[in-house]
Order: structure tokens, then C-alpha cells, then sequence
């Protein structure tokens, strides 16, 4: 009987073992935690506010410079008497009406303020609600272009981007200064039009660029994949382009190889959604474009929208955001994602399927690629985007990766389409603006809206005065050619940046970017398209880039008699020599405390202006 109880024991103490070696190698497994996006929210409580009358006011010291949204939370039942209220926070004020715009998964409801605020600066922030309107809390939540990830892969990121290798793809990223981008793929052959309807006329909300032809149409998978049949450019196409590219002055060429409608130009093993495998031209159209592009002297880059892939990405995971989002109070965008006739794959699948086999594809077509421009990225995780930026590290740590990876993970920053940032803005990485020749990025038929050589070269100087790149678009058609009035507005820029390249390349932002006008901000495309450019130039406009002991005063219009450049007055340096770039002949000048006054008397410059060079 004893020895039985010895051994139950034994049988016991080793179960028990078992089990807690089981259930603590469970709780290892588990230690993983979902990412609680709240834990960026700023969650101002009413009891813990000052209050003055109806004036409610906290002190803080948290926020990113990013937007945020304001929300105003109730308990169960919202106020009968809710009215309007105004917010103010450092110098920023909204006033708004309460009304019921959400409810939480534990049912407070939500009214939320349709103006965004943002964080300017560092440091203590003091946020007031003026209302008579009871309340229990102020939510103040980053807005959904803005998400704040949970920081635990930063180090990681840090590691990669701070490597030699990228810090010297970086150097010469920053000497570059003027790359095309190329948007071109089976939608280029419709020209903005579908069954006779401009694009612009299209039934369903979202951009009216010709590139998005099949989400403004919603037109089924199955129906626009016939486009892929009729796919055949001129064999010319990669030649012509990268010729013109070398013409207009660019040091390096971006394509897309993959837009959000899913189609590869090049040859994917992992699609036959593709040139080769869907048209009849069968040729890899990325890999071409590489070699003509080598062959002229031009870096590679290639454009991959890894988000949105409305052919095989599902609902772009829109589903199962929008819940986690629905039961917290906060806002869905879409993000161009397919809902109509979604593929009937995950988008996680997607990714491990197509997505992320076909960007290794592609840097290991294109040994010499400098850089992968993400786009789409609007419903991807944090987990994910990383996993692409470290997909990219660990096949080649040459290659450049931009901010639409997501999440804060780029080497370098993107301003926006067809955006230029103030020259008051405070930006933390080195950024590009991308803009069009037109106002469309892939060919539109009936879009003759063409931005003249002179409002192009003033975005280009003015890019180049504010430190970063411009990334400029042309749309080919549907046979590879690109629009006269695009190619001859870049030969036109090629033809003043062969004059004044010194001023061009491997500059960097002088102490002043620019004097004379208030700068004209490009924002956005459909903001070019509505309002036009108006702005004419004077003899008093200069815009600066620097380099080594050299600072560039940059005219856009041809040279007069006697011009006055204030900003290099004595007090920012004493001028040692000054030349006008492209011209032998001298000039006379005097620097005075008032600027540097110089005698261009007998000089020819081009039609779109000239450049002072000064030996500081």
C-alpha cells in the first residue's frame, strides 16, 4: 500500500510538472499583445478640469505634431439641450454643434468636432471647452491619416535606417534632387474615360485621376482585367522615356510597377496578372525601363501600392478595422479600398501571397534599385508595414524606402501629391514632393490643363530653396507615348537646369529659403486643378539653395540692368566673388549692410530666368 502511494505521488508531482511547463511555455506564446491604439488618445476627464463660468480647462504636456480630432464624450443618453461649442487650444480655436457622431461598444456616445487640431510644439498645452452642455470626458484622438504606432519595433527601424548602407543611399537621394515619376499601367489605354464617361462625371466618390479609373467606376474585376487583352506599347516606349528623363535634367526615374489596381508591368512568378502573362506584348515593361534608364546614366526606382490592391487584396482588411474602430467611437476611411466585388482572399493572405513575394521579386530583378516608393498604406498594421521595410533591409540595404510604408518606418518623407511644405515648417527627415505636369497622374485624354515651364520651375526652385526633391509625373498613353506639352515643359526645365546646375545638385537649404512675394503653397492636386496659378514674378523674387562656401540666388524671370538681393546683406556673409552661372562674362557688384547689388547689364539669360552664384 505504501509503495502504491509512493508512486501516485511520483505520477502527481510529474503531471503537475508537466502541466506547469506546458502552461508556462502557453503564457510565452501569449505574451503577445494586440496593439491598443488608446494608448495614444489624450483623455481629459470633466472633474479634473479648472472651470470658469462655462469655460472648461485642462494643462498638458503630451502630443505628436501630427492632426488630431476632438471628441466630446456623454454617458448613455446623449443631452436633449446639447448646443454648439467652442474649443480653443494654444492658438487654435473650432466651434462646432454637439452632435451625436458615435457610439462606443459600452455605449457612451460620441460628438465629435469636424475641425482637426495639431500640435505645433513641444511642451505644455492648455485645452479649453467653452459649454453649458454636460459632459463626462474630452477624447482628443489622432486623426486617421495620422496613426501613432506602439513604438516597440522602433530600434529595430532605427538599426536599418542608421546603417551605412542606407545612410549613403540617403547622400545620394539628397544630391539627386529631380527624379520622374512614371504612372502608367492598363488604365493609361481608357485615357480618364470608361463606356464614354469622363472619370470626372464618374458616379462614385474618390479621386478623379485616371489611375483610379476602376474604383471611380467600381467597375467588377473581371470586366476591367479585359483591358489587360488590348495591352500593347510601342517596344520604343522604355528608350523614349529615358532619354527624356536624361533631357529634362532628372537623376532618376520611379514607375509603377504595381498601381492600387493590381496589374504588374513586369514579370511576377507569383501573379499572371501581369505584363507578361495578361497581354500581348510579353515583355517585362520594369525590367526595360531599368536597363534603357542604366544605359542613360539614371538611377531606378519603382513604385508598389502594397495597401490597396483592388484585384487580390480582399476588402484592403477595411472589415475588420471598421469594428475595432466602430466599437471605440472612431471614424473608417475607406482608403480607396475595393467594396464593391472584393477578391475572396484575405488581405493578410494577400500579403503573404502577392504583396510581399512580389517586392522581393522585383529587388531582385532590379540589382541596382534605389528605392521602393510605397503607397495604399491606409489600413495596414504596424506589424506589417515593418515587416515590409525590414523585407526590403534584409534583400537589399541599398534600397531606399519612402513614408507610405506606414507607420513612421520610411527613410525619408514625402510632403504629399502635388504639396509643398512652408518654409516655417519644422521637418524631422529629408522629404520629396511629388507633383504632375497636368493635373492627373495617369494619361487623361481631355486633360489639357498643362502647368506652364515656369510654374514648374517655380516649384522645382522653390522645393530645392526648402531642402527637399521633386518627384515630377508623366502619364503615358496606353502605346507608351508621353502628351507633347508634358515632354516639351520638361525639356524646357532640362534646358535651365543645364544652365544652372551648379545650383541644382547636391545643394541644401541656405539659413533663407527664399525673399521678395509670399511663397504661393501648392496644395494638393485638386487644389491646382480649382484654382488655377496665378502668381507672376519680379525682379525681387530669390529663392536660395547653398552648397560648401556657395549660396545660389535663384530669378525666375530673365536678367535686367541692376538687381538687389537683400538677404545677402553683410550681415549673412561676406561675399568674396560673384558670377552669373552659364556666362563668362563679369559682372559688377557692391555689397552694401542693405544686400548685394549687382550690374547684369549685357548678360543674356534664359526666358525662365538666371542664377547668381556667390563665393561666401
Amino acid at each position: 500500500m505504501k509503495k502504491k502511494i509512493i508512486i501516485t505521488c511520483l505520477f502527481v508531482t510529474l503531471f503537475l510538472i508537466v502541466f506547469g511547463c506546458i502552461n508556462k511555455l502557453k503564457g510565452s506564446e501569449s505574451k503577445e499583445v494586440v496593439f491598443d491604439q488608446t494608448k495614444n488618445w489624450i483623455l481629459l476627464n470633466k472633474e479634473d478640469a479648472t472651470k470658469t463660468g462655462t469655460i472648461y480647462s485642462w494643462e498638458f504636456e503630451k502630443g505628436n505634431p501630427i492632426e488630431y480630432m476632438v471628441q466630446v464624450v456623454f454617458e448613455k443618453d446623449f443631452p436633449i439641450n446639447a448646443k454648439s461649442a467652442t474649443i480653443t487650444m494654444d492658438d487654435q480655436e473650432a466651434v462646432d454643434a454637439l452632435n451625436q457622431s458615435y457610439k462606443t461598444y459600452n455605449g457612451q456616445l460620441i460628438a465629435e468636432f469636424k475641425k482637426t487640431i495639431k500640435f505645433s510644439k513641444m511642451g505644455k498645452h492648455v485645452f479649453t471647452i467653452d459649454t453649458d452642455t454636460d459632459f463626462k470626458q474630452i477624447r482628443i484622438i489622432p486623426h486617421y491619416k495620422n496613426p501613432l504606432g506602439s513604438g516597440q519595433y522602433h530600434e529595430q527601424w532605427l538599426k536599418m535606417h542608421e546603417s551605412p548602407e542606407k545612410q549613403a543611399a540617403l547622400k545620394w537621394f539628397k544630391e539627386a534632387k529631380f527624379g520622374m515619376f512614371i504612372h502608367w499601367g492598363l488604365y493609361s489605354q481608357a485615357g480618364g474615360m470608361w463606356k464614354g464617361t469622363r472619370i470626372n462625371d464618374a458616379p462614385f466618390e474618390g479621386p478623379k485621376v485616371a489611375e483610379w479609373l476602376m474604383h471611380a467606376f467600381q467597375i467588377p474585376r473581371a470586366e476591367y482585367a479585359e483591358l489587360a487583352k488590348t495591352f500593347n506599347p510601342d517596344k520604343s516606349f522604355a528608350e523614349n522615356i529615358a532619354k527624356l528623363a536624361k533631357k529634362a535634367g532628372m537623376k532618376y526615374v520611379v514607375i509603377t510597377s504595381k498601381h492600387h489596381d493590381g496589374f504588374s508591368l513586369f514579370d511576377s512568378k507569383v501573379s499572371n496578372y501581369d505584363m507578361v502573362d495578361a497581354t500581348p506584348y510579353k515583355a517585362d515593361a520594369v525590367k526595360e525601363l531599368y536597363d534603357a534608364c542604366l544605359s542613360e546614366g539614371l538611377d531606378f526606382g519603382v513604385y508598389y501600392s502594397h495597401g490597396n490592391d483592388w484585384n487580390d487584396g480582399g476588402d484592403g482588411n477595411y472589415a475588420n478595422v471598421k469594428k475595432v474602430n466602430d466599437s471605440l467611437g472612431v471614424f473608417t476611411h475607406d482608403s480607396g479600398k475595393n467594396l464593391w466585388d472584393p477578391s475572396p482572399n484575405s488581405h493578410a493572405d494577400y500579403f503573404k501571397t502577392k504583396a510581399m513575394p512580389q517586392v522581393k521579386e522585383l529587388i531582385n530583378l532590379l540589382p541596382k534599385l534605389r528605392l521602393i516608393w510605397f503607397d495604399g498604406e491606409g489600413l495596414i498594421n504596424e506589424d506589417q508595414s515593418f515587416q515590409f521595410y525590414k523585407l526590403v533591409y534584409d534583400t537589399n540595404p541599398n534600397v531606399l524606402v519612402n513614408r507610405r510604408v506606414g507607420w513612421d518606418f520610411g527613410d525619408y518623407l514625402d510632403a504629399g501629391d502635388n504639396k509643398i511644405p512652408s518654409a516655417d515648417e519644422t521637418i524631422d527627415k529629408y522629404w520629396e514632393t511629388c507633383g504632375t505636369t497636368n493635373n492627373s497622374w495617369g494619361y487623361k485624354v481631355y486633360d489639357t490643363d498643362w502647368k506652364s515651364t515656369q510654374e514648374l520651375l517655380y516649384y522645382f526652385v522653390d522645393i530645392l530653396s526648402k531642402g527637399g526633391n521633386y518627384l515630377l509625373n508623366i502619364g503615358p498613353d496606353g502605346k507608351g507615348n508621353v502628351p507633347e506639352a508634358s515632354a516639351n515643359g520638361l525639356i524646357e526645365m532640362g534646358d535651365w537646369i543645364a544652365t544652372n546646375k551648379e545650383a541644382v545638385y547636391g545643394t541644401s537649404r541656405w539659413k533663407i529659403a527664399n525673399e521678395g512675394q509670399v511663397e504661393t503653397l501648392l496644395d494638393g492636386t485638386g487644389h491646382r486643378a480649382s484654382k488655377g496659378f496665378k502668381r507672376s514674378f519680379t525682379t525681387s523674387d530669390f529663392w536660395f539653395t547653398a552648397k560648401e562656401n556657395k549660396v545660389y540666388a535663384i530669378s525666375l524671370v530673365p536678367a535686367s540692368n541692376k538687381i538687389l538681393i537683400r538677404s545677402l546683406n553683410k550681415t549673412n556673409g561676406e561675399v568674396k566673388n560673384v558670377r552669373v552661372l552659364g556666362s563668362d562674362k563679369e559682372v559688377e557688384w557692391k555689397q552694401t549692410e542693405l544686400g548685394l547689388e549687382v550690374n547684369l547689364n549685357g548678360i543674356k539669360s534664359n526666358k525662365n530666368g538666371f542664377v547668381i552664384e556667390t563665393s561666401l
